[in-house]
């Protein structure tokens, strides 16, 4: 019985030894994670809140190299065009703008047949956002006050081509005003000149501004959703207020091209199990980090049908955009 015992152990001891070492990340002990924009936006929520939990899944060490500017084509162009591609480099993509930026601007020459998406992790409502003493206590405040002084309405974005940009533009053409819109290199920024006073507003996304309106330094005035969302259960949707306007932006993880086949699964993979996590999911409900994980394959054709969506947008707008 004794000896029945110890083969027992020892081959349970064999097979949890086994998994972890096909959990163990083989093409390298340090993952490069950069992101196009500056730290405290969107992109940097995402890498900490998956990240720790990737590394305990797959054994390895991030860094992450925030190279904002362009609306992230910087990062973009070098992930398709410079970065090497044996696993130990990744990036975040964020849509719409990685498909957005080389729609609106030929001189950028990546494309998302460059790079290899290993899979979306959420998906982030947008969200207009003031500081805690703005005059601004409705989301119609805002409205009259733009149509009262056109283009004097100071409404921050992430960046020309972003999502926030394109909900500007959606935005002034459902209510009839003309904001003055503020680009900045990511959401981080955004927000914070919209809580310090700096802008009238900011258009951004409910993830990265969650925790300052949690924490009464922000006020929302509307989400950008089809209905209202649990955790801001007093914020009305700009639907309900008229506005024909749903928006949002989606964040995951890409490689550059030609990526690892085996490294690419394994990421996967460790993604997967990060999501189905309890504590993961307690940790992302907690930032109003809406789970949307699309992995591999699915990821792409997801990639390639908003390129497609967004062709046709800035088709129809961008006469209207480039004469201003």
């Amino acid at each position: 019985m004794k000896m029945t015992l110890v083969a027992a152990l020892a081959a349970t001891t064999a097979f949890v030894s086994s998994v972890h070492a096909q959990q163990a990340y083989e093409a390298s002990d340090e993952i490069n994670v950069m992101q196009g924009f500056k730290a405290g936006g969107g992109s940097d929520a995402l890498a900490q809140l998956v990240q720790p939990f990737l590394a305990k899944e797959l054994g390895v060490n991030f860094v992450n190299e925030y190279i904002p500017g362009a609306t992230g084509a910087i990062a973009w162009t070098r992930l398709a065009k410079q970065a090497p591609n044996d696993g130990s480099v990744i990036s975040i993509t964020n849509t719409p703008m990685l498909t957005t930026n080389y729609i609106m601007n030929p001189s950028i020459t990546y494309n998302v047949d460059e790079i290899t998406p290993i899979a979306n992790i959420v998906t982030d409502p947008g969200i207009a956002v003031v500081a805690k003493d703005s005059p601004f206590k409705t989301f119609e405040d805002l409205v009259n006050a733009a149509k009262e002084k056109p283009s004097t309405v100071t409404v921050g974005n992430s960046g020309v081509g972003g999502d926030d940009f394109f909900t500007s533009l959606i935005f002034e053409k459902e209510a009839g005003v003309k904001l003055q819109k503020v680009p900045f290199q990511g959401d981080g920024p955004s927000w914070t000149a919209a809580m310090g006073g700096k802008i009238d507003a900011s258009f951004t996304n409910v993830g990265v501004s969650y925790p300052q309106i949690k924490e009464g330094n922000l006020r929302a005035l509307a989400v950008f959703t089809e209905e209202r969302l649990p955790e801001l259960p007093d914020v009305p949707t700009a639907t309900e207020l008229g506005y024909n306007l749903v928006a949002g932006s989606s964040r995951g993880y890409s490689g550059p091209g030609e990526f690892p086949e085996a490294a690419r699964q394994q990421l996967i993979d460790g993604l997967q199990r990060v999501v189905d996590n309890p504590e993961f999911q307690k940790a992302a409900a907690a930032q109003a980090m809406n789970i949307d994980f699309i992995p591999g394959d699915a990821y792409r054709d997801y990639l390639k049908k908003q390129e497609s969506e967004y062709e046709v947008i800035w088709n129809d707008i961008k006469d209207e955009v480039q004469a201003k």
